[in-house]
């Protein structure tokens, strides 16, 4: 049992990075490298990291990984007969269910990512757990993961909870993970994505963009959310400069005569 559980253990730790990786290698070197000029426009913030900070995030993406694969491996094998998450076809309960598991999975990880991150910046869980998410100022995608070990443990919180309420199929959960990364991704992109006038559609203005959460990074305050606004609008964290900042970042389409920094 216990060799089979640490082979669980190192196959879910290689699921987990592949899956980080894909994501924010794919993103670093598509918005980084080939298109830097093309999408510069859309940058955020108008400088780029330090190689310091993606050397750091990095490093503690890849131990936050160990960490959710140890919690992954106790759901998914230790506790799997316990869980209410389901095989089989994934159209047993019906397709209609199978899609509302999913947004239920989103949102009650918002909530949860809302509440978690509050009490993350309280002063003592900040100085001495959340600061590390924070050293980058300026976020990369190599950032979407690095946690200070005790913070990615109440990252991670969220999959017993799951595990444990609603029945949900397998893969339903593992195309939620995958989701979660890809727009954990997003949101450290430092770029922005969606079009101009999106934040005051009557939908985008409850939908998280990469302008909100470059502003917490570089802000350090407001705009807690991971999917959503809702939270943030309703607990009044929304940044009063938001609308503004997103305005100034999808203004121009166009690179035109722009000089792009090293």
């Amino acid at each position: 049992m216990d060799t089979e559980l640490i082979r669980f253990v190192v196959e879910e730790s290689l699921r987990i990075v592949q899956r980080y990786l894909f994501f924010a290698a794919g993103a670093f070197g598509l918005f980084y490298l080939l298109l830097r000029r093309a999408m510069w426009p859309r940058k955020i913030q108008k400088r780029w990291p330090r190689l310091t900070d993606y050397g750091r995030d990095l490093v503690f993406s890849l131990i936050s990984v160990g960490i959710f694969a140890v919690i992954s491996s106790l759901i998914f094998f230790v506790f799997r007969d316990q869980t209410n998450i389901y095989g089989g076809s994934m159209g047993s309960q019906g397709w209609g269910y199978l899609a509302f598991t999913f947004v239920w999975m989103l949102v009650l990880h918002d909530t949860y990512f809302y509440w978690v991150h509050r009490l993350m910046h309280t002063r003592a869980l900040y100085r001495h757990v959340h600061l590390v998410h924070h050293r980058s100022t300026n976020p990369s995608p190599w950032t979407a993961y690095a946690f200070h070990p005790i913070e990615a443990v109440l990252e991670v919180g969220i999959l017993p909870i799951i595990a444990f309420t609603l029945p949900v199929h397998w893969a339903a959960v593992m195309y939620f993970f995958i989701f979660q990364i890809a727009y954990n991704v997003y949101g450290h992109l430092g770029f922005e994505l969606y079009p101009r006038g999106f934040h005051k559609h009557w939908l985008g203005r409850w939908i998280n963009t990469s302008v909100a959460h470059n502003q917490h990074h570089g802000r350090f305050t407001g705009n807690y959310g991971l999917y959503f606004l809702f939270w943030d609008r309703v607990m009044g964290t929304l940044r009063s400069d938001y609308d503004a900042t997103y305005v100034a970042t999808t203004g121009a389409e166009t690179p035109g005569a722009v000089t792009v920094p090293r």
